[in-house]
This record gives C-alpha cells, structure tokens and sequence, in this order.
C-alpha cells in the first residue's frame, strides 16, 4: 500500500466570518472546527498529518495539542496551491497526499476511505472530490468535455455567467500523487483575480499532460460544507448535534425534542435514560442506565450513576451523582442592587 499524508490547510484568517479569531479554532459542536477534521483523518487510512498554519499560528498550535501533527507555516497567505507547496519538504516520505480544508467539519472518515479506495483502484495521478447543489455560489465550478472527462476547475469570481450556472462544484478535497503535485504547482501561475497560486490550476495541468483527472462523486453535499460565516457554522453544529443524537437514540436512549438537546463527543449514556428538552451535557462526564433528567439540565464533568434522577434547571458541575439519588432541583436568587 502507498503511504499517505494527509494535509490540512488552516492559515487562513476567515474575513467572512467577521472575528478576530482564526476560523479553523471557531467552535463546532464543544470544539474547534479543526478538531473535527483532524478526528475524521485519524480514523482513515492515513500514515502522517501536515498542518498548514499561518494566521494565529501559536494558538492554532495551542489548540492542536494532543494531536500527533507536523506543522508547516505559510508565512504570506498567497493561495492554497502555495499553502501545499509550503509542504514539499513534509510530505517527502508520501507516495500520496490528501488535502482537505480545516473548515470542513462535517466530513466523514467513511467517506475519505472510499475516495482512497477508489484512487487506489484506478491507480489515479488525481482525484478531486466533487458534489452537486442547488446554490453553487462561491464554489470552484467543474468543467467537463464532451466524454465527461474533467478539464479543469473555475473558481467563482472567474466564472463567466454560463459556468455559474453549473451545479457540479469542487469540494476541496484531493487525492494526488506527491511527485505530480508538487511538480505540477511550480508551474501555477497567479493570472487569476485574486492574484494567488489556485490548487485548482493543477486539474488542468494534469489535462496538458495527458493525465486523466478522476473524480469521487459525493451525493451528500452537507458533508463538505466549507465553514466560511457565522449562518454556515450554525448550520455545521446542528448537522453533528443531529448526527450525534440519532447514534444515541439507535442505541436505546429517549429524547424528547432531540433538536434542543446537546450532548458533547465521548460520552456514555446509557440504555433507557429519559432525556427531557434543553438538556446540555459536556465534559468527561458518563450518564447510566435508566437515569432521567428533566427539562433544563446542564451537566459537566459529572459521574451520573443507574438510575439516578436530575430534576429540571439543575446545574451540576463535577458531581458524583449515586445510583437512584434525586438531585432536586436549585433556584439561585440575585437580589437587585437599589438605587442611592
């Protein structure tokens, strides 16, 4: 089997996002969006993991701790496809790079097995990712010939009004061998509208070369979602509190309206637990089996043994809940200050 490196862009600012904190450290879910990204690689068939980093380099580092990574810095954010090339030297023990986005939370390491299962079968020099949607606006578009061969990718603020119209966009995940990839970038050049070396340029590089480009059709567009606004990172965290909550209901727990019910990565709730609306539960905490927790509750780092019950707006922070104990619930009052 080829080895493979996996290579996340993060140096980026998000001016969309209208912060002053790096996008990739916004939180999706109780954790950095990158966090998720990184997750999803782990649990491929990846060897080695390449961070880009740039913007806010030393809490982006910060946030990654925990995580075996090689960082890389891009000093001057002059495009993606000198984000990768920042990477020669990284990716020099790979036959094969992956490079994905750390603002693609939703993505599914089930997904990325199969994109390098397939890449393998065909013995690709690329594969690119792609999906349909409705609403193309702001993704590289992908341009076919007549065989259905892709020829190239045209990014939004250069498509003319006929690709725009186009519904098959680039998701900004590739498959590429190393020697190729690095090759084919020293030969990007910047006559765009940004002005900036595009990734992109490397389909029709490899077209020019006689090289067929493969593409790994997604028909889950939610899954590459780019996290670019505040309305995109809502619409993230409330893919996984879906996803999250349906595991948890195949696996015998109750929710009453799962949509107002909010429980973090990792923790154990055991069968036949009751879990009423607005629940938040968070930390390194375990819920046993047969527990109830009423309306409002909000747990932390809380051991909530069988059968115990927590009544409604209680909060618990780092309790040891016993088996069958009633916590009832507390009602905190703060007086107003009169006025002199």
């Amino acid at each position: 089997m080829s080895k493979i490196t996996a290579l996340i862009l993060a140096a980026g600012k998000g001016t969309r996002m209208k912060s002053s904190r790096a996008k990739v450290l916004h939180e999706v879910f109780f954790r950095p969006m990158i966090h998720h990204v990184l997750d999803a690689v782990q649990d491929t068939a990846v060897n080695e993991t390449v961070v880009v980093i740039g913007h806010q380099r030393n809490w982006v580092l910060e946030s990654l701790r925990g995580y075996t990574i090689t960082p890389v810095t891009q000093d001057e954010q002059l495009g993606t496809g000198h984000a990768v090339l920042c990477c020669e030297e990284a990716c020099s023990a790979a036959d094969t790079v992956l490079i994905l986005c750390g603002d693609t939370p939703l993505i599914r390491p089930e997904t990325l097995n199969e994109m390098i299962e397939q890449h393998r079968g065909n013995n690709s020099v690329l594969t690119l990712m792609t999906t349909l949607v409705d609403k193309p606006f702001g993704y590289g578009r992908i341009l076919s010939n007549e065989t259905g061969t892709v020829t190239a990718i045209v990014e939004e603020k250069d498509c003319d009004d006929e690709q725009r119209q186009i519904r098959e966009i680039n998701a900004g995940i590739y498959l590429a061998d190393r020697t190729f990839l690095f090759q084919a970038l020293k030969e990007v050049g910047t006559d765009n509208s940004q002005g900036e070396v595009y990734l992109t340029d490397i389909v029709a590089i490899a077209n020019s070369k006689g090289q067929a480009v493969n593409t790994f059709a997604h028909d889950e567009p939610i899954d590459v979602l780019g996290v670019n606004s505040r309305v995109e990172l809502a619409e993230a965290h409330r893919e996984i509190q879906k996803r999250r909550n349906t595991e948890l209901m195949l696996s015998g727990v109750t929710m009453y309206s799962p949509e107002t019910i909010f429980i973090d990565l990792g923790i154990t709730v055991g069968q036949d637990t009751i879990i009423h609306p607005g629940v938040n539960i968070s930390g390194h905490s375990t819920i046993g089996i047969g527990c109830i927790l009423e309306p409002g509750v909000c747990i932390q780092d809380c051991e909530i043994e069988n059968n115990a019950i927590i009544g409604a707006w209680s909060t618990l922070q780092k309790w040891h809940v016993q088996p069958s104990e009633y916590i009832v619930p507390k009602t905190i009052r703060v007086e107003k200050k009169r006025s002199s």
